[in-house]
């Protein structure tokens, strides 16, 4: 995914509110120009990635975009991409009414002429010094996440290890080479690196959430698409991929009405992980021979920004898989083209061709042509 830069100067801005908690949920709902007004503390680069794809005028967030527990990546990648950030406006800001028109000046949110919510505009500067102070308190995440995975893998094992709770597909996985495309930053690159890869293997693509997007874009059709079916086009809900709708353990699944409306049919599968694990999983546990990831960061850095919960979940789901998965860059470098037979066949006719032009052009080689001539000119005669 191609993630545009703009200078917007500082000023005034108007647009219409679009309110929504969550802003990687927002922003599947989210109009170019549209004000996303959000409550999401320590903002991580997935959701902020998904609201610069939706282009909002801006963004206000009730919270604190980074709270200082992490060195979140959410808000640097919305100052990037020049998408202003209005930060810790407080609950007064979720007040105001979908569709409502507003007026931001600097940090200040106007409805009409009055003045809701008072916050602070983010650059690259406040961005870069809330990453230093986050940083200092590393050592206690770092501990915490500790906690949290041995936490997660008592409530997870079975899933994990063993598969419990992975649906029945259709879909022949077992002994296949799979790669499994979730959309974010970089995919886009990453998945254009396997392009060769992809046409010679033939591997069944899977989508996850907005990676069955990426890939129809692409011109590529997943074989599976899994995750949360409101953030899936209709084109993807329709492109013959089977699906597999995903939810958190022990609550709802989103998207479900929408699927139910397109009388399309799909699978459950409810986890405690993130939707991608659940992919990667679900390959797993269907016997994949390799799994190959797109749009999957797995720094230090990028384990803490999807959350306590979620950077458990990834950190175990990469360790059931083992030497299974790789990611896409790795794939790329060690991959060779396959020579098919007749390519060889066609390489040894034209050097055969070019030997006997360039032997044909010299005194020995008009001398031995005739000579062959006259000898099979006299085996034809006789």
């Amino acid at each position: 995914m191609a993630l545009g830069k703009r200078n917007p100067e500082p000023g005034e801005l108007t647009g219409s509110a679009r309110i929504g908690a969550h802003a990687k949920d927002l922003a599947s709902e989210l109009k170019r120009g549209e004000i996303a007004v959000i409550d999401h503390p320590d903002l991580d680069r997935m959701s902020a990635a998904a609201l610069v794809e939706a282009n909002p005028t801006a963004v206000l967030n009730a919270a604190r975009s980074t709270t200082g527990r992490y060195p979140n990546l959410g808000p640097g990648l919305l100052v990037e991409a020049g998408i202003p950030l209005i930060d810790d406006l407080g609950v007064d800001v979720l007040a105001i009414r979908d569709g409502r028109t507003i007026r931001i000046d600097d940090g200040d949110v106007f409805v009409g002429k009055e003045l809701v919510a008072e916050g602070t505009r983010q650059t690259r500067e406040t961005v870069d010094d809330a990453l230093a102070e986050a940083r200092e308190g590393l050592p206690l995440q770092l501990s915490a996440f500790a906690a949290g995975t041995v936490a997660h893998l008592d409530t997870e094992s079975e899933f994990l290890l063993d598969g419990v709770g992975v649906p029945v597909v259709n879909t022949p996985v077992a002994g296949r080479e799979v790669v499994v495309v979730t959309k974010s930053e970089g995919a886009e690159a990453e998945l254009g690196l396997l392009k060769k890869y992809i046409k010679e293997r033939k591997p069944l693509l899977i989508g996850v959430d907005g990676g069955a997007d990426l890939l129809l874009a692409a011109k590529l059709t997943p074989g599976l698409i899994v995750g949360d079916m409101s953030a899936l086009s209709d084109a993807a809900l329709n492109c013959g991929a089977e699906l597999v709708a995903h939810g958190p353990r022990g609550e709802g699944i989103p998207g479900l009405a929408r699927v139910e409306e397109l009388r399309v049919e799909f699978a459950r599968l409810q986890s405690g992980g993130t939707a991608e694990d659940a992919a990667l999983v679900l390959a797993h546990a269907k016997d994949a021979a390799l799994v190959v990831t797109v749009g999957s960061h797995t720094s230090l850095a990028e384990f803490l920004d999807r959350g306590r919960a979620g950077m458990s979940s990834s950190f175990l789901t990469r360790l059931a898989l083992g030497s299974t998965i790789v990611d896409a860059p790795t794939v790329a470098r060690l991959h060779r083209p396959h020579i098919a037979t007749w390519q060889l066949v066609m390489l040894f006719v034209a050097a055969f061709i070019a030997l006997g032009v360039a032997l044909y052009s010299t005194e020995v080689g008009q001398a031995l042509t005739q000579l062959l001539g006259n000898q099979i000119q006299g085996d034809g005669v006789g």
